[in-house]
């Protein structure tokens, strides 16, 4: 299933949840809407499954108008955050909801809806807890069940709404590896919401950042963490440094020192510098644009992360692999390696 949004409006009240927004979902994709609160990425989730309405645009699924369609009609499947299991249910009769509260013309057989149920617990490695109640699961087995019911009535576009957002971090990144070895099993059209850059990241075949009710970058993980196309982007994704420089003259100065010449397209005038703490290469004093001293060193494995007090009064962390840790008062040169440059808004 195919899905295209075009100049998507909603607002509620004075706030606009969705400014324009246009975007095209491929066949079989799994696709993360990534964004802080309040840039829109659910409001735009629920208008694709039909539980909200837009105050103008197109959703087209298939090339077919959504917005005549309820969501019934939209053979939508939807993972909510907090499962929204049925407590007094057993796991199998949550699996089995959707299939018994069917159209009859529409309606499996019981024999057909037991062995629909068990190929779907089987399919989420959960057959054996078929009997037990939601308060009896795991928060991690509970969001699996949740999966399980959505897949149920053979959805032809699943959309999950920060599907591990209120689990521990071991079983988030569990979840996130075994959710993306079963889309491509089930090769479903699929969407999902998260504030988290590593869970997009690592689960996306594509990326949508979304801010502001906007979309500020479309593109695989790799494009947008190592392309941002805005500023936006850069200091979401990847935990930047922003340094306020100025272009001029063909040079990109950090104030009285000089980065080098600016590459074609870079803005004149006051800009900000975005880098990424690892590409901020560390050596001793004087050997850098920047210095600063070493206030604290913690170590993570193979690296040390340090934070370092500018000259300028600025406290920033950098992550290196230098041999032999740093040490607390030490006073240390740095050199943005790899960086990107935009204009001050």
């Amino acid at each position: 299933m195919s899905i295209e949004v075009r100049n998507l409006v909603k607002s509620f009240g004075s706030f606009t949840a969705l400014d324009g927004v246009d975007l095209k979902v491929a066949d079989g994709e799994l696709l993360a809407l990534l964004g802080p609160s309040g840039s829109g990425k659910t409001t735009l989730l629920r208008i694709i499954a039909g539980l909200d309405w837009p105050d103008a645009g197109e959703v087209l699924i298939d090339g077919e108008d959504a917005l005549a369609r309820g969501a019934r009609e939209r053979h939508v499947g939807f993972v909510f955050q907090h499962y929204a299991l049925f407590r007094h249910m057993t796991v199998f009769e949550n699996v089995a909801f959707g299939l018994r509260v069917q159209p009859r013309a529409l309606r499996k057989s019981e024999a057909a809806i037991r062995v629909r149920v068990r190929e779907l617990l089987n399919l989420v490695q959960l057959d054996w807890l078929s009997d037990r109640y939601p308060s009896q699961l795991s928060g991690g087995q509970r969001q699996r069940i949740a999966l399980a019911r959505a897949l149920a009535i053979a959805p032809k576009l699943l959309l999950l709404d920060e599907p591990f957002g209120a689990l521990d971090a071991k079983v988030r990144k569990e979840l996130r590896q075994w959710l993306r070895s079963l889309h491509h099993e089930i090769s479903v059209t699929s969407i999902f919401v998260t504030h988290d850059q590593e869970e997009a990241l690592e689960v996306a075949n594509r990326v949508v950042v979304m801010d502001k009710g906007g979309i500020e970058q479309v593109g695989t993980p790799g494009e947008v963490y190592d392309s941002p196309a805005t500023a936006f982007v850069h200091g979401f994704i990847g935990e930047s440094i922003e340094l306020p420089v100025v272009v001029r003259d063909g040079q990109i100065r950090l104030g009285d020192r000089s980065l080098g010449s600016a590459v074609d397209g870079t803005p004149a005038g006051e800009s900000r510098l975005f880098v990424r703490r690892h590409d901020l290469q560390i050596g001793p004093a004087g050997s850098g644009v920047l210095e600063g001293k070493v206030a604290r060193v913690r170590s993570f494995g193979p690296v040390h992360r340090a934070e370092v007090a500018l000259s300028g009064g600025e406290t920033i962390e950098v992550d290196t692999s230098r041999e032999g840790e740093l040490r607390p008062g030490e006073v240390v040169g740095l050199n943005p390696r790899r960086f990107r440059i935009f204009a001050r808004n």
